[in-house]
């Protein structure tokens, strides 16, 4: 077998280098790499570099953490796996030391060894690659790879859904219809949540979001978003009960506290690269701010909400890419121009 890796080798170039098959340890899968998708974290490490540059200069950057694919070889000690099994990984391996591994966080170790980012920065892009076994799943028969490796980002809706306690009754709103709000939006609708508005400047991405089930949309670039939610055949001066700010924007961030009702809650999803200004005036009723980072213990949930039906995650793929033109994915994705038509990218790495 022969192995590649596309490696960032300055920020907005990649290369695809030859590199050993990498051996499974005793407890570990080697997988045959079918879909990878392409993340935000990983759109904005190849414009602009890992968020925490490596320490050493000549440290490899890989890219990708949403992967599926077929185990190949399994270690002597794995049992839940035989070679043909299609399976996804979970990328993030915490240390299962720390007070938060001890305590059910896993998500905030400050210790794990997550993909495409420190201490190794191996990616997923790549045509073989090892994981543990303890954060390896199968995938279910009615599940095809391209979804399987879509399982993540899901996950991350699933986790950011259940913490800020979507359920039936609660009035919702969702600020940023990409992957990530778009993933909300059915997490919310998986718990039994009815009323869910997700508002976006592109009518793309909405048109998507009512497909996927939302009550109704707003396209914040054609009308005054608090206006509409605040008017009275809306919210009014009740507010909405449950707001996720998806769109990692200081914008969005300031709507929601515009919006969200006294006693509710704002749930911060999307990634913030700057400070935040928030005027606390304006929710000094008992409103409830909590951010939300990546999952814990949701995968299982995830990978059954997509294969009942219950997520769609197929059709927020908006654009494929073979392994070979995964230059050309990034830098469409960087594109002013292409990204706008761009919901989901993935790259399809087996051949």
């Amino acid at each position: 077998m022969k192995n590649s890796e596309a490696i960032l080798v300055t920020p907005k170039q990649f290369e695809i280098q030859e590199c050993p098959v990498p051996e499974p340890k005793d407890n570990e899968i080697l997988m045959k790499v079918e879909y990878v998708g392409m993340c935000g974290s990983d759109i904005h490490g190849f414009e602009f570099g890992p968020f925490i540059p490596p320490k050493d200069p000549n440290q490899k950057i890989g890219l990708g953490h949403e992967v599926a694919g077929e185990v190949v070889k399994i270690g002597a000690k794995v049992t839940k796996f035989k070679v043909g099994d299609k399976v996804l990984i979970e990328p993030g391996v915490p240390d299962n030391t720390c007070e938060y591994c001890r305590t059910g966080r896993y998500n905030i170790c400050p210790g794990v060894d997550f993909m495409a980012t420190q201490p190794n920065y191996k990616g997923a892009l790549t045509q073989y690659m090892t994981h543990p076994e303890e954060w390896t799943y199968h995938v279910p028969e009615n599940m095809t790879t391209m979804e399987a490796a879509l399982v993540e980002p899901a996950a991350v809706g699933m986790h950011a859904a259940i913490l800020g306690g979507a359920q039936l009754g609660k009035s919702i709103v969702i600020l940023g219809a990409g992957t990530i709000g778009l993933m909300v939006l059915q997490a919310c609708k998986s718990l039994g949540a009815t009323d869910i508005t997700v508002v976006d400047i592109m009518q793309k991405r909405l048109d998507l979001a009512l497909k996927l089930g939302a009550s109704r949309v707003i396209n914040g670039k054609d009308e005054d978003t608090v206006a509409v939610l605040r008017s009275p055949e809306n919210y009014g001066d009740h507010g909405v009960d449950l707001v996720f700010e998806a769109a990692g924007s200081a914008f969005t961030a300031q709507q929601a506290v515009e919006i969200v009702a006294r006693g509710g809650k704002i749930m911060m999803v999307g990634t913030h690269s700057k400070p935040v200004p928030i005027n606390f005036l304006k929710i000094n009723r008992e409103v409830t701010i909590q951010t939300s980072f990546r999952y814990c213990n949701n995968f299982p949930q995830t990978i059954e909400a997509i294969a009942t039906g219950k997520f769609n995650v197929k059709d927020m793929v908006t654009h494929i890419y073979d392994y070979k033109d995964v230059q050309q994915a990034f830098s469409d994705a960087i594109d002013p121009v292409k990204k706008a038509d761009m919901v989901k990218g993935v790259i399809k790495v087996a051949e």
